[in-house]
């Protein structure tokens, strides 16, 4: 196993660290993939792989044997083609702009959710004398976006309007698929069932990471998995087969002795009861950490890992900073110039942002660039 930096300070400097775990990405890819069989399995990559760095991801998904990537945004599908010059890629956002002509050039297919966006790839394709793949996103409850059903049955009704479109997906996505009591996952599911039979042999896709978990019957012919390939658990029916493959570490800038009755941070929110050590941290809002990880008097915030240990985040999470008390740690646990994890196995993405307020998928995403990115290459698992 080898470590590999991206950025170019060097780690001796680094106040912050991302390290990404590579081959336990891979690992649990073909986890779901085997999970999903005789299904296939996608990996949705946008937003730089979640925040941690597609540039390194797609290609050992691709290398793992991935075939198939969902990217948003055609700047995020130029990225992807260039690192995975042989797979199919999927841009979830339709023809933003004048996508349309960029996303033939690389070979892209388009998930087309307006009769616009329909419209407009069709009259591509008519121009260029081919037929071009895409994909259409119909709305079967989210109301995001997606065709809405008199959209669906007119297309299906007036199929000139798909002139020249060589349609090789039907997709639509889950609104409650973190919740398996939900009613609405098996409304959505009639719906799809329903609405796909319209357009007879063309490969299917409803569920991603959490709706994988749903069982076979949401898993149709393509699942889009992203937020569980890095590790994330965000299914209440049961842990999703996948492992841990981010560790968040931010390095103690001091640790201070605070007298009973003395505040810290901003704004005073927390008052010591006791004679305390607080321990500063170098990350803060600017850095991705939520800012209502804060814990004020009366009220639990997040926490820190230091030498194993728990530590709460205490005062007001600022731009660059966070305190933590360590008064309850072991003597010399928490020592200026050591790193504090901020998520980690012990600590998990899901709980930090359960702390916050918010989901793992936000903590993930949100992580900035000024942390050193690591990572860890084992392409033997």
């Amino acid at each position: 196993m080898t470590v590999n930096t991206r950025m170019p300070e060097s780690l001796a400097s680094a106040t912050g660290t991302i390290t990404v775990d590579l081959g336990r990405i891979a690992a649990n890819w073909k986890a779901l993939a085997a999970k999903v069989a005789p299904a296939r399995c996608a990996a949705v990559v946008k937003a730089d792989a979640y925040g941690l760095g597609g540039e390194r991801i797609i290609p050992t998904l691709a290398r793992a044997g991935c075939p198939t990537f969902f990217i948003a945004t055609p700047s995020e599908a130029e990225a992807a083609r260039n690192l995975a010059p042989h797979a199919d890629i999927f841009a979830l956002n339709g023809l933003v702009g004048n996508a349309a002509a960029a996303f033939a050039h690389l070979d892209v297919k388009p998930v087309l959710s307006t009769l616009d966006d329909i419209v407009a790839w069709s009259a591509l394709c008519k121009a260029r004398g081919e037929r071009l793949p895409a994909a259409i996103h119909i709305d079967t409850g989210l109301h995001r976006l997606g065709l809405p059903v008199r959209d669906v049955r007119r297309l299906a009704a007036e199929p000139t309007m798909m002139a020249g479109i060589d349609l090789c997906l039907v997709m639509s996505h889950l609104a409650s698929a973190d919740n398996p009591r939900d009613p609405k996952n098996r409304d959505q599911l009639l719906a799809f069932e329903t609405l796909t039979a319209l357009f007879p042999a063309v490969p299917r896709s409803l569920a991603a990471s959490d709706g994988l978990m749903l069982g076979p019957a949401y898993h149709f012919d393509l699942v889009r998995p992203g937020y569980a390939l890095y590790g994330g658990q965000a299914s209440q029916i049961a842990p999703t087969p996948v492992k841990a493959a981010v560790t968040v570490s931010a390095r103690i800038l001091a640790v201070a002795d605070v007298a009973p009755g003395e505040t810290v941070g901003y704004s005073a929110t927390w008052r010591a009861k006791r004679p305390s050590r607080i321990a500063t941290i170098a990350a803060g809002y600017a850095d991705g950490i939520p800012r209502n990880a804060s814990a004020s008097d009366g009220r639990s915030g997040g926490h820190v890992l230091i030498s194993g240990h728990l530590a709460p985040i205490v005062g007001r999470v600022s731009m660059d900073l966070i305190t933590v008390d360590v008064t309850d740690l072991p003597e010399g646990a928490a020592m200026p110039g050591e790193f504090a994890k901020l998520i980690a196995d012990d600590l998990t993405i899901e709980e930090a942002g359960f702390a916050a307020g918010t989901i793992g998928y936000e903590i993930l995403t949100r992580l900035g660039p000024r942390f050193t990115r690591l990572y860890l290459d084992d392409e033997a698992r």
